[in-house]
């Protein structure tokens, strides 16, 4: 019998006691037995190859062993990860100056999906970089498209990204589940000046995600391990009942009071019969009383064109028996703000109320409701 048969599930537990930032996420996936000579062809079909190479390594924090990850630019023949003042992937993204840093999120559509990974390696690649870019568009007060992302645009980011999709998918997992996500403290500088940590993307990546704060007064996750998690995380849990089969260790580039190390853990666990995946939703509601049915109709189509999960309306009466809609929108917990933008954008409305809540799945239907 399976181990499916047997209800029982594969998961992969992130532990983030030290945060997460991309490269750290890349060695403890080759820690824990991800091929590295598999990861390196693979990212070779993005087709910038030539602009980067991966240097592996073993190293240690703490006395914890674990692999090292250094993403080596070859233009100008330096580590970004060295010398850092925190942890390593938000500050080669701020101050990288390669002739690719200021790629904007059409610019890498264009790498990812114009390579021959497998459709699901560039669904998950793009929806990692969209979740960043959704956050630095709105701490910067820009539209997505107005805004070039020396963040997520460095070379280094793309393969971070990349490459934790492409280990994902390597795993053969069942699940995600993962630890609240230690965040740091103090101040960084960045190429907007000096930031607080968490770095403000990195707090709107992790919106209605489990966080803590102050274990040391650096940056611990970065925008990049932060989306990562977000996209990839199914359950968040401190502490839970799983049988552990391996665990491995991402070894940072910074030493600091605590073990700078990112702990992944493979594991199995039994999948109660019949589960239903449960995950946060936003319920976005508004009364309308002096738009058409075919304005209307235009603001429903192109709300479900951005991506809302659901939008419907409801006939009401309102203060004087005036005649009017409700318009409902069922979102993302963390694409609330996009989608309230969308609503004033495409309606008459001055007020949104929003109604956090969860939404349950059936199973019958997870497959073709991925966007979900």
């Amino acid at each position: 019998m399976s181990a499916r048969q047997k209800n029982i599930m594969k998961i992969l537990y992130y532990d983030c006691f030290a945060g997460i930032s991309g490269d750290m996420n890349l060695a403890a996936m080759i820690d824990l037995g991800v091929d590295p000579e598999y990861l390196i062809g693979e990212l070779a079909k993005l087709g910038i190859d030539d602009d980067f190479s991966i240097e592996v390594s073993a190293d240690e924090r703490k006395g914890i062993h674990g692999t090292r990850v250094d993403v080596v630019l070859k233009e100008d023949k330096h580590r970004h990860h060295r010398n850092s003042g925190h942890h390593g992937n938000h500050e080669r993204g701020h101050h990288s100056h390669s002739r690719h840093a200021h790629r904007n999120l059409k610019d890498i559509g264009k790498i990812i999906n114009g390579s021959s990974f497998a459709d699901e390696v560039k669904a998950k690649s793009m929806a990692m970089f969209q979740r960043v870019a959704e956050a630095e568009a709105k701490i910067h007060g820009k539209q997505l498209s107005e805004v070039h992302f020396h963040e997520v645009g460095a070379t280094d980011s793309i393969v971070d990204i990349v490459g934790a999709a492409i280990c994902f998918y390597a795993l053969e997992i069942d699940e995600v589940w993962c630890s609240p996500v230690e965040l740091g403290g103090g101040f960084v500088k960045c190429a907007h000046g000096v930031m607080p940590v968490p770095a403000p993307a990195t707090l709107e990546i992790l919106a209605s995600i489990p966080t803590k704060r102050g274990a040391i007064q650096k940056e611990t996750t970065t925008p990049t391990g932060a989306a990562i998690l977000a996209e990839l995380v199914d359950r968040f849990e401190h502490a839970p009942e799983l049988m552990l089969e391996k665990t491995a260790y991402g070894i940072g580039h910074r030493d600091t009071e605590i073990p700078n190390v990112l702990r992944v853990s493979l594991a199995t666990t039994l999948d109660p019969p019949n589960r239903l995946k449960t995950s946060p939703v936003c319920l976005l509601e508004c009364n309308i009383d002096d738009m058409t049915g075919e304005m209307l109709k235009d603001a429903m189509d192109q709300l479900m064109e951005t991506g809302a999960m659901d939008v419907h309306f409801t006939s009401i009466i309102m203060k004087k028996n005036r005649s009017a809609v409700t318009l409902s929108v069922l979102c993302k917990a963390e694409e609330e703000d996009k989608f309230k933008r969308s609503i004033f954008r495409h309606t008459s409305t001055l007020a949104i109320k929003t109604i956090p809540t969860k939404m349950t799945f059936s199973t019958s239907l997870l497959s073709s409701w991925k966007r979900y």
